[in-house]
């Protein structure tokens, strides 16, 4: 489904975007992916996912970091002749009730989940425009859109990414490039390993399914938005809950 086409992910080394990048290798894709502080994570997945052989290319790059940002995906462009899709995995949660959210942590919330998002979409999408083609996919969470036990800036900043998504979607349409949202539940690792006995329990209760997700089945979804064969897909924001 990606054969010969450069996928970027960002925040490859969690559980989500791990699986994301061996996604997109297994269906053709080169993979560039940055990470922020697994250095020994990064290195083993770039050598599985070929980086001796040039079809890999992983760099620790902030994600608040314009200039580093830009500069990684100048380096991918080079590297592995473009990129053709974004995947903007990285995100991060803090477990803090309300009254004892200090500025500081909102903007780090912010920054980290949606910041980013900016900066990694502004650098990427100038080649897309001159390609005229391109792919971007957002992760976001069903903590932005449900009533569930959340922080609440952790949730303000995932419930700005269905804005982000739509109206970037539509201003990209016009160069031929999407751009879509994946929503996932809950999830095995990463994030999800933040929730209490007490909160998976209520989860694996309504949840239709009766069980938490798994990164590959979040992953499956991503790689399908990414590809061709989701040509007529955009502006969308995919949930992956199990049914709630």
């Amino acid at each position: 489904m990606l054969a010969e086409k450069t996928v970027l992910v960002t925040g490859g080394t969690g559980a989500i975007g791990s699986a994301i990048c061996r996604a997109a290798a297994r269906e053709g894709a080169r993979v560039a992916f940055s990470y922020r502080k697994d250095e020994a994570g990064a290195s083993s997945l770039a050598a599985e996912l070929g980086a001796g052989d040039g079809r890999c290319l992983a760099r620790r790059v902030a994600g608040g970091d314009a200039a580093a940002i830009a500069a990684f995906v100048a380096e991918a462009e080079q590297a592995l002749g473009g990129v053709h899709v974004l995947v903007n995995n990285l995100g991060a949660a803090q477990v803090m009730p309300f009254a004892l959210i200090e500025e500081a942590d909102w903007d780090e919330m912010m920054a980290v989940n949606l910041k980013s998002m900016f900066l990694f979409s502004k650098a990427a999408v100038r080649g897309m425009i001159r390609r005229r083609a391109g792919a971007v996919v957002n992760l976001g969470s069903i903590a932005g859109s449900r009533l569930l036990e959340v922080p609440v800036h952790y949730a303000t900043a995932k419930a700005g990414v269905v804005g982000f998504t739509t109206s970037l979607a539509k201003e990209l349409s016009r160069y031929g490039i999407r751009v879509n949202a994946v929503v996932p539940g809950l999830i095995d690792g990463g994030i999800g390993g933040n929730v209490s006995e007490r909160q998976l329990e209520d989860y694996q209760r309504f949840c239709a399914l009766g069980r938490r997700g798994t990164p590959a089945e979040v992953a499956e979804l991503v790689v399908f938005l990414a590809s061709d064969r989701a040509s007529y897909v955009n502006a969308q924001c995919l949930t992956v809950d199990g049914g709630l």
